[in-house]
């Protein structure tokens, strides 16, 4: 019995396990933090760019555009 207590007592797998796995929820939690953080910034470029589209479209619509078009298509018509 005093064998098996002793063996016991210098197992390290247990704690080899737990030293992995720690590991793994440290570096789980690096890659969750950095994917929330890219995907503030691309929520935040995506609606800067839809705002310009919009507000693009709003002065096309409304002939308030600064546009400077010269007319100079090739296209023939039917």
């Amino acid at each position: 019995m005093t064998n098996l207590f002793n063996r016991f007592l210098k197992d390290e797998d247990g704690a080899t396990a737990i030293e992995y796995g720690l590991i793994a929820a440290l570096i789980a939690v690096a890659i969750i933090t950095a994917v929330t953080a890219l995907g503030d910034e691309l929520t935040s470029a995506f609606g800067t760019i839809e705002d310009e589209l919009e507000g693009a479209i709003d002065d096309s619509t409304t002939g308030t555009g600064t546009g400077t078009g010269t007319g100079t298509g090739t296209g023939t018509s039917g």
